[in-house]
């Protein structure tokens, strides 16, 4: 095993960067084209090249349309790369400027909102006056999130395109509540780590080369995959100026451990993905501003990134780093990666000083997310394999909205943990004995990581649960099952207090579907119990009802809102499954299985994600 750490660092020369004209022009009319913001600008630029070349790194060059128009920017970039082999590629960031304003008479500039017509006569704009500088097409390009229907048309009529930045991990309402509900950047549910995203829907990788879209995907920012997902992502990654906006750093010494811890955890990652791991270094010249950014001054924020830059290419000397551009990324990654290969990552707390712990898993069929803080609960779940069709921009359903719908999502639908009746979305198990009941997501442990070839396994510390007068100690075994859309759950009764007891236990999946904490109309789901004495279904009516069958083998939700089915699954003939609807206070849905099981017994269950319609 190689135990490769692969880096991308990009810059790109943003000549009006993002914040910074209100900072530059303080109490004067807007004017994006401020000679010192320019000025200043560039003289990031050429500090974040020089600060990546004095350390040994490559750097893939992100021309802006702005910087198109400013030959010193296209100079700086031919300079580097000739003489570093930096690569120059095109980013769909930084449109605003004076001509782009006064060509296309608005104030929008993240390229997934406009109209198609729009997207497609900005892309070729902006393609056209690259190759028109550079007499080549360029092979990279990005922005915080490009969709499906834009990344197919840059493909087709730019095929050079290899690679793209394409969206950004856990943005979506998290974020946008701690910006002030200020700005539209909402694209939950994607990958956080490189992925070749389907022709269908950007977040969805590819299961085939029919469904490839024909590009290497990497997201903007490599993230703290449980600070991020608890709270503001913007707070919490390997851009050392997202861990000065966290205020993760000694102020009197100007220190920040967890920004190489970060970057260590990501080199850990290549225990679970076949001896590769990746990271990334995307950093506007807004974030160097001489007036400081974050409550902090100018002084710091240049130690931060020289600081980051030092330690990449200490390692890159040391032979635990390769640092490639992005189109030389995207021919590794290819000869690396195949398309049912997934992505993991088990990922500990190094922020807050807990033992939480969680696995990530992403393929073409789901993304997921597991929780040793609830003894192993499935806490976020995203069915990839729908691949759905989202529209995203002026024009179509979702203006703003680009996320990837969920299933599960303890963040926007409360998991097991809620204030007061209802249910919120989780995936765990239940165990009863003489009118006691325990929920696993109770029940704090630890996870072991192990693989076979066609599967990625995490095995649970036993927990031990008590009830009045018993102890039962259980342990728990997930199995992901490559190329396919099921994740095994194994539960074994290792021993009790009683060895002649028996415990009823419920394996439980509470669900629903969603973008945002708002819910969604569930008329139209479809509930069903198949197999066993008899195969019923029912209509959802926020009408609270339960069905069962004893030795039924399937637990079904339809959800056609987003052409997705899903299903919990068992071959045991003495469970009794069952279904059941919420109510309008909590509009959830059930699936399940019961049995009554004792010591060195156990129970499988299979949830199973499907594509319908």
């Amino acid at each position: 095993m190689d135990n490769e750490f692969v880096v991308n660092i990009i810059h790109r020369p943003e000549m009006v960067p993002e914040y910074a004209e209100k900072v530059t022009g303080q109490g004067k009319k807007e004017d994006i084209g401020r000679k010192s913001l320019l000025t200043e600008s560039l003289d990031i630029f050429r500090f974040q090249q020089e600060t990546a070349h004095k350390n040994g790194l490559k750097t893939t060059i992100q021309m802006t349309y702005a910087s198109l128009f400013n030959e010193e920017a296209i100079e700086i970039a031919k300079h580097d790369h000739e003489t570093y082999g930096d690569e120059i590629a095109l980013s769909l960031l930084g449109l605003p400027c004076e001509e782009f304003r006064k060509k296309y008479n608005t104030k929008d500039f993240c390229i997934w909102m406009f109209s198609m017509e729009d997207k497609m006569a900005i892309v070729d704009d902006v393609f056209g006056k690259f190759y028109d500088i550079f007499g080549f097409y360029p092979e990279s390009t990005g922005s915080y999130y490009m969709d499906a229907d834009l990344t197919n048309y840059i493909k087709s009529k730019y095929p050079s395109v290899k690679c793209a930045v394409a969206t950004c991990w856990e943005e979506g309402p998290k974020a946008y509540h701690t910006c002030n509900n200020s700005w539209y950047t909402l694209f939950d549910g994607g990958p956080w780590n490189p992925w070749i995203p389907s022709k269908q829907n950007t977040h969805a990788p590819a299961a085939n080369e029919e469904e490839d879209s024909g590009i290497v995907a990497i997201p903007h920012l490599s993230r703290d995959l449980i600070a991020c997902y608890d709270g503001n992502g913007s707070n919490f990654g390997t851009h050392p100026q997202n861990v000065l906006r966290g205020m993760i750093y000694d102020s009197k010494t100007w220190e920040y451990p967890y920004l190489y811890n970060i970057i260590d955890q990501y080199r850990d990652l290549s225990k679970y993905n076949d001896g590769y791991s990746y990271n990334m270094m995307f950093v506007g010249p807004g974030w160097l501003n001489k007036m400081g950014r974050w409550e902090a001054p100018y002084e710091l924020l240049r130690k931060s990134y020289e600081d980051g830059m030092a330690y990449y290419g200490k390692l890159k000397k040391e032979g635990k780093l390769k640092d490639l551009t992005m189109a030389e990324f995207a021919d590794y990654y290819r000869a690396k990666k195949h398309y049912n290969e997934p992505e993991c990552a088990l990922w500990r707390d190094i922020l807050y000083g807990s033992d939480k712990q969680v696995f990530w898993y992403a393929d073409p069929y789901m993304r997921a997310c597991i929780n040793m803080d609830q003894g192993g609960a499935l806490v976020d779940l995203r069915p990839y394999v729908s691949k759905l069709e989202w529209k995203v921009g002026i024009g179509t359903p979702h203006v703003q909205d680009a996320s990837y719908p969920f299933l599960i999502q303890e963040k926007y639908r409360a998991g097991y943990f809620t204030h007061y009746a209802g249910e919120g979305t989780v995936r765990s198990a239940k165990l009863s004995y003489k009118g006691e009941e325990v929920d696993l997501c109770l029940c704090r442990t630890k996870a072991h990581f192990s693989e076979t070839s066609d599967s990625k396994i995490l095995t649970l510390d036993p927990v031990d649960i008590e009830f009045y007068d018993l102890t039962v100690t259980l342990q728990t075994v997930i199995t992901f099952e490559k190329g396919s859309s099921k994740i095994r759950f194994e539960r074994k009764i290792l021993k009790m207090s009683d060895p002649d007891a028996e415990v009823k236990i419920n394996e439980y999946m509470v669900g629903c579907y969603g973008t945002t904490e708002y819910p969604e109309d569930m008329t139209g789901i479809t509930l069903k119990v198949e197999g066993g004495k008899n195969a019923v279904e029912l209509s959802y009516e926020y009408k609270c009802r339960e069905l069962r069958s004893e030795g039924g083998s399937r637990a079904v939700s339809v959800i056609p809102a987003i052409d997705t089915s899903v299903s919990m699954e068992t071959n045991d003939g003495d469970a009794e499954v069952y279904v059941r609807e919420g109510y309008a206070f909590s509009p959830m849905y059930t699936i399940g299985m019961t049995k009554t099981i004792k010591e060195g017994e156990d129970v499988t269950t299979w949830l199973n994600l499907e594509k319908v319609n």
